[in-house]
Order: C-alpha cells, then sequence, then structure tokens
C-alpha cells in the first residue's frame, strides 16, 4: 500500500519551505493543504493541538510537527539521499547548528529588519550570522553538510533566500559579499540546487508581503 503523506502549509513560510525540500529530496509525492491562519481548520487543531501553526506532516494518519523534528522524521522514514549525517556525533553536530539557527539567526535577523536598522539589532544579527559564516570557514565545503546538503543547510533556506528579499523591501543592508563572503556563496549555491528551486515561493510575492510588513508599500 502506498503512503499518504500530507502537508498541512502555508505558502512563503521559510520553516514549510524545509519541509517540502526534504520531501523533495526523498523523491516523495505528498498532498499540500493551504492554510489561512486566521482561520485555521479543524484538522490542523487537530493535528496540531499544542502549537496550532504549520506545518504538520501527517504520514498514514499520524502527524509530526515542528518543522525540525519533521525533517528528522522524513529521514529516518524515508531511505535514499541522507538529510542528516550516519554518523553519531555529526548527527548530534548538524541538530546543534540547525537549532541555533532556530534560536539565534532567525529572531536575530527578524528584529534587525523589525528595528528598521537600529544599530544595536543589526550588530546582534550580525554577531550570530558570523558565528555561520565562521563554521563555513572552517568546514571548507559548499555546503554545511559537506559536497551535498543536510539538515543544516535546509534549516538556514530563510537565510539563503529570505533575507535578500526582506533586504530588498525595507531598504537594510544585512548580508554584504565583503562581510560574509562564504554565507553569500553557499546562499547561491543552495538556491540554485535543483530540489531547493523547486520549493521557494515566487519572490515578487514575498516581496510584496514584506513590503507591506516593513511599511515600505
Amino acid at each position: 500500500m502506498a503512503d499518504e503523506v500530507k502537508l498541512y502549509a502555508v505558502s512563503g513560510s521559510p520553516i514549510v519551505c524545509r519541509v517540502k525540500i526534504a520531501l523533495n529530496l526523498k523523491g516523495m509525492k505528498y498532498e499540500n493543504l493551504e492554510e489561512d491562519l486566521s482561520n485555521k481548520s479543524a484538522d490542523l487543531i487537530k493535528y496540531n493541538p499544542v502549537y496550532k501553526k504549520v506545518p504538520v506532516l501527517v504520514h498514514n494518519g499520524n502527524p509530526i510537527c515542528e518543522s525540525l523534528v519533521i525533517l528528522e522524521y522524513i529521514d529516518e522514514v524515508w531511505k535514499g539521499v541522507p538529510i542528516l549525517p550516519h554518523d553519531p556525533y555529526e548527527r548530534a553536530v548538524a541538530r546543534f547548528w540547525a537549532k541555533f539557527i532556530d534560536d539565534k539567526c532567525v529572531t536575530a535577523v527578524y528584529n534587525a529588519f523589525l528595528s528598521k536598522g537600529e544599530e544595536k539589532a543589526i550588530a546582534e544579527a550580525h554577531e550570530q550570522l558570523q558565528i555561520l559564516e565562521n563554521e563555513l570557514v572552517v568546514k571548507g565545503h559548499k555546503f554545511f553538510g559537506g559536497d551535498n546538503i543536510n539538515l543544516v543547510d535546509i534549516a538556514a533556506d530563510f537565510i539563503a533566500y529570505w533575507i535578500g528579499v526582506m533586504e530588498e523591501a525595507s531598504g537594510i543592508k544585512l548580508v554584504t559579499k565583503d562581510k560574509f563572503p562564504k554565507l553569500t556563496e553557499w546562499s547561491v549555491n543552495f538556491v540554485n540546487c535543483k530540489v531547493v528551486k523547486e520549493n521557494l515561493p515566487p519572490r515578487e510575492r514575498l516581496l510584496g508581503f514584506f513590503k507591506t510588513r516593513f511599511g515600505n508599500a
């Protein structure tokens, strides 16, 4: 019997995009169920009663919530191209960096844009991004995962694609090639991966959203 895979999603969300990239990487077909977060479906609330948010992956009737948890589930259930390293230590390291991106980087970057370029907020974002820049320098590879993308790269999709859109919408330049050469190079390589590019939301739609969000419409 074929797997029944459903994804409760919102177009334009970087955390939803993570799951789509992972499913694409594994060659999995799924039903994409678009949610209206101002009027959440009964199914979304049933499947994610704690947080009541997307993404939620439902595999053969069983719901899995939270994007990083979903990525690990996808990797464990469907073989093929690995998302996490096989070595236990390397797996732990990948989990650490993925959590760092969520806990530190994404928050700092959002705050920098929402502050309309306030110096302290920009400095905090730069500090967190510099840590990622340093990690790429130490690794010396094309991706955080080496020659191929892995959990950390997928977790950082927001940095690779969304930051550039937010920069254009807000007029605030956060990531320059001079300051973050490795991160800039990594971003170009990542968004040009076929499995990634196929799942990125249209830039113009995101740009319109963020122009409204930052009051520059």
